[in-house]
């Protein structure tokens, strides 16, 4: 029986995670679970599964929290706001923390857990994106592991199962091309809100789906992996392959590529990195490559998507431009799922951003710094989208 706490309970990561709980009860016990503002969704949650402790991010509503809860025999402890959700990341002896939250608020909760002597499993990339500088020398700090939850990272992590130290030569990230990958560039004009939501292959929460449309959540995905595999950005490739049934691959020193194949089911990577190093055997549909079809590859096209050049290029400058990077992309999506900003406004907004930062720390940034850039740009995206409208 594994303890377990979900930060992000009511949300796509979530709900899945405990799908599985629910499936595997024998296997999983949920000790503390942290919601942002799905109350009703919270609460048959706590009534279901019964944790220790909950929180509510939306701090103004833990009186209605504390009224829906009030009929249960063992009632748990309930916490609101930020500070709340850092609680349940650390609480307890839950020995696996799945990071479901949405964006760089995930990153003090799971300094948080790491603090305690939690293993991650990181369903939040932007975290390590963000905070990569500060987490890694933690997780080493504390002896705990950070388990990638996130298919196209889970899928390198299960191909170096057994690859000895130095085998790796190559990642290759596989993407779908989201939801204009067969569009012409020019009618990229026109988006709205509602066709940026239409994922081809994959049913997650609005953030993500419009970061895989512009693929900046592919790289995104690119930071992430060279924090969580040590290498350098140049051994870091995309392939657009829009069948999403390889969900990305490595090349090893030799030439040798092994890929991870499975239908697109976000349940696969979190059942992993919860039961890892075991396989549970599951009843879920198995790959069948006869139905799956032809699979194809090809080249992203930069000009459509430029997105994924600014994420290197902040990758590559390090110290706290991948904060920046991070936070002027949700800012700026954010602003376009108002629709206050136009799809293709997303990368300018993001690329003066960046160009308007000027390091105060070209090596390793504190999380101080890193807190204070992610803040600097989201402002500077706020004050920079007013000259659009």
């Amino acid at each position: 029986m594994k303890r377990i706490t979900i930060l992000g309970s009511t949300g796509s990561i979530g709900t899945q995670t405990l799908d599985i709980v629910t499936q595997y009860p024998d296997r999983f016990q949920v000790v503390g679970l942290a919601a942002g503002s799905n109350l009703s969704l919270l609460v048959e949650q706590v009534r279901q599964f019964r944790p220790e402790i909950v929180a509510l991010r939306q701090a103004d509503r833990l009186p209605e929290l504390q009224t829906a809860l009030a009929d249960l025999d063992v009632a748990p402890i309930l916490v609101a706001g930020e500070q709340g959700v850092i609680e349940v990341a650390g609480y307890g002896d839950a020995e696996t923390v799945v990071t479901g939250i949405v964006g760089c608020a995930g990153l003090l909760p799971t300094i948080a857990a790491v603090r305690r002597g939690k293993n991650i499993a990181l369903a939040n990339k932007e975290t390590l994106i963000a905070g990569g500088p500060v987490i890694l020398p933690l997780v080493q700090e504390y002896g705990v592991r950070l388990l990638p939850a996130d298919s196209e990272h889970s899928a390198i992590f299960q191909c170096l199962q057994g690859v000895p130290a130095g085998g790796l030569r190559s990642i290759i990230l596989t993407a779908s091309g989201g939801a204009f990958r067969d569009w012409p560039v020019a009618r990229l004009a026109q988006v709205t809100v509602a066709d940026a939501l239409k994922h081809p292959n994959w049913a997650m929460g609005k953030k993500i789906t419009v970061d895989s449309a512009t693929l900046m959540n592919k790289g995104l995905e690119v930071i992430e992996a060279h924090w969580l595999f040590g290498l350098d950005y140049d051994a870091i490739r995309i392939v657009i392959h829009p069948q999403s049934i390889i969900h990305s691959l490595t090349e090893l020193q030799d030439t040798s590529v092994l890929a991870q194949l499975g239908w697109p089911d976000m349940r696969l990577p979190l059942l992993y990195a919860l039961s890892w190093p075991d396989r549970i055997p599951t009843a879920w549909n198995p790959l069948d490559l006869v139905k799956a079809g032809d699979l194809t590859f090809r080249e992203p096209d930069h000009y459509k998507y430029p997105c994924m050049n600014l994420a290197y290029a902040a990758g590559r400058a390090g110290g706290a431009m991948p904060a920046v990077l991070n936070a002027a992309n949700e800012q700026a999506v954010a602003l376009f799922l108002e629709e206050k900003i136009q799809f293709l406004d997303i990368p300018r907004l993001i690329e003066s951003t960046c160009e308007g930062y000027v390091s105060q720390n070209v090596g390793r940034p504190s999380l101080e710094t890193i807190l204070s850039a992610d803040r600097w740009a989201r402002e500077t995206v706020l004050n920079t989208a007013l000259s659009l409208v």
